[in-house]
Order: structure tokens, then C-alpha cells, then sequence
């Protein structure tokens, strides 16, 4: 199959040309041109999918762009104000119509005819969405969209002054690395103090957030917003059952690896205790890893990177450069963490970041490249629906970018032993990285089974989980203050709740495209390609299959996969 990064300007057949939303009343006439259509022949059906599907294309590319403006820069009130506006007196709006549109198209006898293969995984998640919407939950939901992103309003402003010069907390982080332990402990404290100030503000933030929730859930019939979320989501092939068996999987498989990894830190280090400042360092005399000096450089080498594994990689970090579609360097005011946000109209997505010259920054970079060769796989198809695919799929297509990049990272590394160092780094990220999933996971399904809880016990539930899954080489002597709040750093249980254990599932399939690439490069690329190309149109676990990988996150895979990544990583250090 030839693939593409070449994207022109779509021309729209529904709505006018020079059409922009600016408010219900110009918007409306659209949605009910829609809705009073005769669909009278199979034709009728599908011109008005089509129809449908550029409203829907151009709507969700405005509202993106508010929110892109608005993380971009959280400290203008004007921007902050066009993203409410949005989530007050448009969304709100759209809802009673799509939820009616969903109605006439499960309802009309021609959609019967449509192509089952391409249709079903469609057409399952309209019938779900149907079985959900309460107009009850309408200003709800409108509530908590506005009220999720004060997190990174919140975030945006946290700073610290380290040698009489004021850090954004990404940028300080580099401090973590620093071959001077003293420098790192200052650092380390003063980060986590800082997130203390705080404190209280999330915890009152998050507690609101529940409450809302979980009133969602009630409305729509479900006795936690757990068991709604996972229906809303559209978790078809797995459980919460799965769920914990994927945290004994990696408290059983995957935290004795940990605790190797911390253990050979802790020797190479000549540490009698391995503290939390200390998991980013290097030996005294050994410089961190620099990977690019500003974000020019960080995408120039990110181009040149996707080259060689793939033209055609390279070719759509190029059409997003010219297309303005990146903000990559942290600064004050700024949301905190990384996105691609992908366009429904114009097809090249956006990709946010945080960097500061690090080498977590190379690799949040390839991460949200391979979501974006992700939106430019899935833009030919020809409805927006289609384009909506699985999120245990999308964090494949990111992941296992991260691995196959490794390949070509002497762009960023042309030292040999800075190479191995990052490859290394990398792979102990792979496996340390699974118990927080775990503890994340496992946490939100206790917050939301027991939505009543106070603080306190919210507290003391956190610190349990933590426990659960925390590595015994660490030494927290002292600093259990700072444990006792740590969840807040994760802003995915603000803006987007039960979307974590994802990482944890994809990050195996990850693994197992990377285990295809180790024996047949160009034949794991193209799966990788194939299956991304199909967007939402299979189900999960067929789409896994497409990329001739297996649904699998029982004890045994996941025992297999750490077996294969923990052999890979002894490879880098001989």
C-alpha cells in the first residue's frame, strides 16, 4: 500500500467554504438540516453519513484548537474564556442532536445494508452511546469539562528558583540528573514543596470531579461512575476483572525486575541507599544525556530519525512543521505534559510538550510522533467516526515508536557509550514504568467504587496501593509528606479518568511489535502501518491482529514480554 503525507485542503460539500463556528445560532441550522432529511434509499444514508461526518469533522477541530490555544497558554483569560464558552454553550447543545442523528441511523432500514465489515465497530458504539446519553447529564458533563482543565490552570503556575533563576517544574527536573547529589536533593525538595503549596487546591479540585462523576453514573443508571466509564469508553473486550489481574501480573512479574534495576543503580551510584533524587543520575565524572539543545533541533533530529526507519515518517513531522503544529518547549504559564492532538478537518495533528533538553524529552517526542503518523494513517478513511479509534491501539502506535526509534537514535547520541546509556535508559523505563500503571489503575477503581470517601482515608488508600507496588531498594525515609500526594502529579485522574491502565496494555503490544522488528524489520513496519491505517474500523482485538499481535495481558504474556525486554536490556549493557 502507498501511504502519504501530502494533505490538501479539504474542500467541504455540507457546510459553506468560509464557514467558522462562532455561536449556536449559525451552528444549529446544520445539525437540523440533518436530522429533518428523508433517507429514503441506501444513497440517501450515505450522503448524509458523509454530511454528518464533515459537521462533526469541522465542530471537533474548533474545540481542539480552543483547548490547544488555551494549555499553550493558561495565563490568558481571553482564550481560557472561548475554550468555556464551548464546553458552556455549544457542547451542551449538540448533545440532545447528536443523541437524536444516533437514533435515526440505528433506526433506518438501509443501515443494514451498509458494509458490516467496515461498519460494526461504528455502529456498535452508536448504539452504546444511545444507551447512555441522560439529558440529565448534559450540564454535567459541560461542568466537567470546564472544571478538569483547572488542573493544568492550577499546574501551569508552579515554579521554583534554583541558583537565583526561576524553573518551570519540567524544566527543573533536569536538576534530578545532576551528578551532584546535593544539587539533586535541593532540587528533588523543592519541586515537591512547591507541589505542596498546592496541595489542598487539587485535593478540593479532585474531590468535585468525584462528586460530579460519579452523579453521571447515577443518572445513567450505573452504581459507580467506574462501571459507566468503562461502558463509555467503549471497553468491549476486556473487564475490570482483567484489570486486576494485570496489577498481580506486574506486581509478580514486573517489580522484581524493578527491583534489579534500582539495585544496579544503587552499586553504580556507590550508594549505601538509594534515594528518589537519585534515579536519573549518573556516576560522578559521567554528563546526563543531552539529546538536542532547543525544540528546532529536538524536531530537525526527530525528521531525520523517522527517515530512516520510514520516508514516510519523516514525510508527516514535516507537513506538521510547515503547518505550524508543534509547541514543544516548556515555559511559565504552560499546561504540564505532552499531547498529539489530532484535526479532524485538516488531518495533521498537534503536538504539545514540555521539553527542557532532556532525554525523557526525546522520548515524549517519538511517543506523540507515533500518535501523529497515527492521525495521518487514519485520515484517508472517509468518515470522522472511522478515525475515532481504541486508545489501547493509539498508545501502541506511540509506544512502540519509542522502540523502534531506538534504532536510529545516534542522531542524537553520536557517542557510543551515550547511545548505550540511552537504550539502556530506555528499556529500565519500559519495565519501571508498569507498577505505576498498576498503582494508578488500581487506585481510581477504589476512588470510584467508594465515591463518599474523605481525604483522609483517600490518603491512606494512595499510600496503601503505593506500598503495594513500590520498590523495597527505595528509601523514602522522611519524605512520606511528599508521598502522601504524589497521585496529583497524574493529570490523567483530572482531564481523563480511567485512561491509564491503556499504557499498561499497549505497552505490550508495543513489545511484541518490537520483538517482530528484532527478526524482521520492514515486516513489523508494515504491520505496524496496516493496522494503524484502519483507525476504528475492527474491533480491538482484531485491530491487534491486523498488526499480528495477541489481546493478551494475562500473567504469561506479560511473564514472556519482561523475560524478552529484561534480555534485550542485558544486551545493551555488555
Amino acid at each position: 500500500m502507498n501511504y502519504t503525507a501530502e494533505l490538501k485542503k479539504p474542500e467541504r460539500h455540507f457546510l459553506p467554504a468560509d464557514f467558522t463556528l462562532t455561536d449556536w445560532a449559525t451552528l444549529e441550522p446544520w445539525f437540523k438540516n440533518l436530522e429533518e432529511r428523508n433517507l429514503d434509499s441506501r444513497e440517501a444514508l450515505e450522503k448524509w453519513l458523509m454530511d454528518m461526518s464533515e459537521l462533526e469533522a469541522v465542530v471537533n477541530e474548533d474545540a481542539c484548537w480552543r483547548q490547544i490555544r488555551m494549555t499553550c497558554d493558561t495565563e490568558n483569560k481571553q482564550l481560557e474564556d472561548a475554550f468555556t464558552f464551548f464546553c458552556l454553550e455549544i457542547q451542551p447543545k449538540i448533545q440532545p442532536y447528536a443523541d437524536r442523528l444516533n437514533r435515526i441511523l440505528v433506526a433506518n432500514p438501509f443501515t443494514r445494508e451498509l458494509d458490516h465489515k467496515q461498519y460494526f465497530a461504528y455502529l456498535r458504539s452508536v448504539k452504546k452511546r444511545i444507551d447512555l446519553f441522560r439529558e440529565a447529564n448534559i450540564p454535567l458533563q459541560a461542568e466537567l469539562s470546564v472544571l478538569a482543565q483547572q488542573y493544568g490552570v492550577i499546574s501551569g503556575k508552579m515554579t521554583i528558583q534554583m541558583n537565583g533563576q526561576e524553573y518551570t517544574l519540567q524544566q527543573a527536573s533536569k536538576f534530578l540528573e545532576n551528578p551532584d547529589r546535593a544539587i539533586r536533593e535541593e532540587a528533588y525538595r523543592k519541586i515537591q514543596d512547591r507541589r505542596a503549596q498546592d496541595k489542598d487546591a487539587l485535593n478540593d479540585l479532585y474531590s468535585q470531579l468525584i462528586a460530579k462523576r460519579h452523579q453521571v453514573a447515577l443518572n445513567a443508571g450505573f452504581a459507580n461512575y467506574r462501571d459507566y466509564k468503562f461502558e463509555e469508553l467503549g471497553r468491549f473486550d476486556y473487564t475490570k476483572e482483567d484489570c486486576f489481574r494485570f496489577h498481580d501480573a506486574v506486581k509478580e512479574h514486573v517489580l522484581p525486575l524493578v527491583n534489579l534495576i534500582n539495585e544496579n543503580k544503587k552499586k553504580k551510584l556507590g550508594l549505601e541507599s538509594l534515594r528518589p533524587w537519585d534515579t536519573e543520575a549518573e556516576p560522578a565524572g559521567t554528563e546526563p544525556l543531552r539529546p538536542f539543545s532547543n525544540g528546532d533541533d529536538l524536531i530537525a533530529k526527530t525528521i531525520a530519525c523517522f527517515d530512516k526507519l520510514n520516508p514516510f515518517f519523516g514525510d508527516c513531522l514535516r507537513t506538521m512543521k510547515t503547518m505550524g503544529r508543534f509547541d514543544l518547549e516548556s515555559r511559565k504559564g504552560k499546561a504540564p505534559g505532552g499531547y498529539n492532538c489530532p484535526l479532524a478537518e485538516t488531518g495533521a495533528p498537534f503536538i504539545f510538550m514540555n521539553a527542557s533538553g532532556q532525554m525523557g524529552d526525546l522520548t515524549t517526542m517519538v511517543h506523540e510522533g507515533g500518535h501523529a503518523i497515527h492521525s495521518f494513517l487514519a485520515h484517508p478513511l472517509e468518515l470522522s467516526a472511522f478515525k475515532d479509534y481504541p486508545m489501547e491501539i493509539a498508545e501502541v502506535a506511540s509506544m512502540a515508536m519509542e522502540l523502534f526509534s531506538m534504532d536510529h537514535w545516534e542522531l542524537f547520541y553520536p557517542d557510543k557509550n551515550d547511545l548505550a546509556r540511552a537504550r539502556a535508559h530506555q528499556l529500565e523505563r519500559v519495565i519501571t514504568i508498569f507498577p505505576w500503571i498498576a498503582t494508578i489503575d488500581k487506585f481510581q477503581h477504589w476512588i470510584y467504587e467508594n465515591p463518599q470517601h474523605q481525604s483522609e482515608e483517600r490518603k491512606n488508600k494512595w499510600m496503601e496501593i503505593l506500598e503495594e507496588f513500590s520498590s523495597g531498594i527505595m528509601d523514602w525515609t522522611g519524605l512520606e509528606e511528599y508521598r502522601q500526594f504524589g497521585w496529583q502529579r497524574q493529570l490523567h485522574l483530572f482531564e481523563v479518568p480511567f485512561y491509564y491502565i491503556e499504557y499498561g496494555i499497549a505497552q505490550l503490544g508495543a513489545l511484541g511489535l518490537w520483538k517482530q522488528y528484532k527478526e524482521n524489520k520492514e515486516k513489523a513496519l508494515s504491520n505496524y502501518m496496516t493496522a494503524l491505517s484502519l483507525g476504528g474500523t475492527r474491533t480491538l482485538p482484531e485491530l491487534y491482529g491486523a498488526a499480528q499481535l495477541k489481546f493478551n495481558f494475562s500473567k504469561d504474556h506479560i511473564k514472556a514480554l519482561m523475560d524478552f525486554v529484561n534480555g534485550e536490556m542485558k544486551k545493551s549493557f555488555d
